[in-house]
């Protein structure tokens, strides 16, 4: 049987593939399929998280093993079939750390296999992918929402606040008298005589 997974990019447009992929495959061949279908270059890190009904996390799956004993279970050890059990089935994907994009696969149907067909094969395309990863704002990257969220005025004027208490500390009776520093300068260099 081959799974029809809708791959949807978490953005502010709508943008999303259908990706066709047998259900013997990986959650590696999905993530190869995710690649190709939305033009990500290079070997970024990656992880699919499976959910449940309700949208809860039930497990992480990496595509590299990066646990201390060397055992975990990556995308070559889930098969299509473990990870989507029915039409419906949700899974979160993950591309990149610094340009973080993000995905949500659906399950939206079960067809039989088609002769002659390499799969995973994109057979539907909706929206332009953006050159950039979308941030959680809908900005042009994410680096830049986590820049914005820094430079929110949750902090309030910071150089305010300290200065009082600084002030407060460090006031002496003579605050107006000059203290002199750096107002002579030494020319050590030799005088030409």
């Amino acid at each position: 049987m081959v799974y029809k997974i809708r791959v949807i990019l978490d953005s502010k447009d709508n943008i999303f593939r259908d990706i066709e992929i047998k259900e013997k495959q990986t959650l590696w061949n999905l993530h190869n399929g995710i690649k190709s279908a939305f033009s990500l270059q290079g070997d970024e890190l990656s992880m699919f998280t499976i959910l449940d009904e309700e949208g809860m996390e039930v497990k992480t799956v990496p595509l590299e093993d990066m646990s201390d004993d060397g055992d975990g279970e990556i995308m070559s050890d889930v098969y299509l079939m473990e990870a989507f059990e029915e039409v419906g089935d949700k899974v979160q994907f993950q591309y990149g750390l610094i340009d973080l994009w993000e995905f949500f696969c659906e399950l939206v149907e079960i067809i039989d296999e088609k002769p002659a067909v390499n799969y995973p094969i994109t057979v539907f395309r909706f929206g332009n992918v953006p050159l950039k990863a979308p941030g959680k704002s809908g900005g042009a990257s994410g680096k830049a929402s986590v820049a914005a969220a820094f430079m929110d005025d949750d902090f309030g004027d910071l150089d305010a606040d300290f200065k009082d208490d600084f002030d407060d500390e460090f006031a002496t009776e003579d605050e107006d008298e000059d203290d002199g520093f750096g107002d002579d300068f030494i020319d050590e260099g030799g005088e030409d005589d």
